[in-house]
């Protein structure tokens, strides 16, 4: 565009001279061929101010798919960073730095160790007692003589039933169906995934 102003300023001024030199014609003062001479400086520039266009068209259009690209890399790169959906901590990994990781595959485990969930089975004559929310007791070992106490909150409850899972000791026998309760447990980081605990509804 500066291109332009700069011959638009020419033109200008040739076309002062052109207007002087035409008075000058009609006196006799000047010649055709100067007159001509001017005209044609002025078709000069027009047909160059003409090839700028043309070129700053072809310039913009190329300008816009560039843009269109950029656009796409940094939608790509953006896509390229991993960010976890919850606040947590990494408990497991999947692949290491500098591996190649496919779409769709899990890069690591990670979880809230703020808040723990104690699942716990229930056998059926108890489930009606048990409420969404309800607060409960939750014991867990501190040493091998001493256990802590703390506080839990129902956060959910199976609704259908299932056979006690083998790692599980209950007193009724393993035939026995039973519902599984998860229990919400504020963790102080005492608290260890994997940990056994017990459970005292009030």
């Amino acid at each position: 565009m500066a291109q332009i102003d700069v011959l638009n300023e020419q033109k200008k001024n040739i076309e002062v001279e052109k207007e002087r030199v035409e008075k000058l014609l009609k006196d006799g003062a000047a010649t055709q061929k100067q007159l001509d001479d001017i005209t044609g400086g002025i078709n000069v520039i027009n047909s160059q101010m003409n090839s700028i266009k043309t070129q700053n068209s072809t310039v913009l259009s190329e300008l816009e798919v560039l843009n269109v690209q950029i656009d796409q890399i940094n939608d790509q790169i953006k896509k390229s960073y991993i960010k976890s959906p919850i606040n947590g901590t990494v408990v497991e990994k999947y692949i290491e730095e500098s591996e190649v990781a496919t779409p769709g595959k899990n890069l690591f485990k990670i979880a809230d160790l703020n808040k723990i969930e104690l699942k716990a089975y229930v056998s059926g004559d108890q489930i009606g007692a048990i409420k969404l929310g309800q607060k409960v007791k939750v014991i867990f070992d501190k040493n091998k003589d001493e256990n802590t106490e703390t506080e839990g909150i129902v956060s959910c409850i199976a609704s259908q039933a299932e056979f006690t899972p083998k790692i599980i000791q209950t007193k009724e026998e393993r035939v026995n169906l039973v519902y599984a309760v998860k229990i919400s447990v504020m963790n102080d980081g005492s608290i260890k995934i994997g940990m056994p605990g017990e459970v005292i509804f009030n």
